[in-house]
């Protein structure tokens, strides 16, 4: 599939999923040197043949660029592996991180962030150097980082394996959520590391059915 129509089914799909609005981009690499990322406008609303802008890894944004495009260099830049990255605000991720936490490995989905989604204590806006590598520093090992009152980002090494990672991530904000409003999180089980790697299993086509899932009405998908 081209990354361009890849990038406009991706938006379209996290729109619908309510993990964007109006603000929110994804990007898939193309090449060590450069990625191409939607178009600045809400994700939901990017339509079929909309062309997506051109990249580079390293330098300046280029004109138009949305400033927190920033975010998606620092991991291409970082993380050889990186294939596809997500800039995204779900509800539940909003408030946790408001709360200053992010979710811990409680559940299946909460696994596939061990050791543990990264935590990035900043509510500002991400639209200078300094802060896109502070975020991203805060990634670490993890392959997801929550900001304080400004939604995720995600990476992986294809741009679908992203966009499901951001549902899990919005997922294990919620289970955290609903932990904490019992009065017992500090005291229920979690997932230990090692349990944690053994269940952030690949097998069983786990990415591919969550991806069809969210995608499979996409006007582009089977063009």
């Amino acid at each position: 599939m081209r990354k361009d129509r890849l990038i406009r089914i991706a938006a379209r799909a996290l729109a619908k999923a309510g993990l964007v609005h109006a603000y929110g981009h994804c990007s898939a690499r193309v090449d060590v040197d450069n990625f191409p990322v939607c178009p600045a406008i809400p994700m939901g609303q990017i339509s079929r043949d909309a062309p997506c802008d051109l990249v580079p890894v390293n330098g300046p944004l280029p004109p138009g660029i949305l400033g927190e495009v920033r975010l998606h260099q620092q991991v291409y830049r970082r993380y050889p592996d990186a294939g596809g990255v997500v800039r995204f605000m779900g509800p539940s991720l909003m408030a946790l991180g408001s709360l200053g936490k992010a979710p811990r490995m409680r559940h299946g989905f909460g696994s596939y962030f061990h050791p543990g989604a990264g935590y990035w204590n900043d509510p500002q806006l991400v639209r200078d150097e300094t802060r896109a590598k502070g975020v991203i520093d805060a990634m670490g090992q993890s392959t997801g980082v929550i900001m304080r009152g400004n939604g995720a980002v995600v990476r992986s090494s294809s741009l679908e394996r992203a966009v499901v990672l951001a549902w899990y991530l919005e997922d294990a904000a919620r289970v955290e959520l609903m932990a904490l409003s019992t009065g017992l999180a500090e005291t229920a089980p979690m997932l230990s590391e090692q349990d944690a790697k053994q269940r952030a299993t690949d097998q069983g086509g786990i990415f591919e059915r969550m991806w069809d899932h969210l995608t499979h009405d996409d006007p582009e998908k089977n063009a």
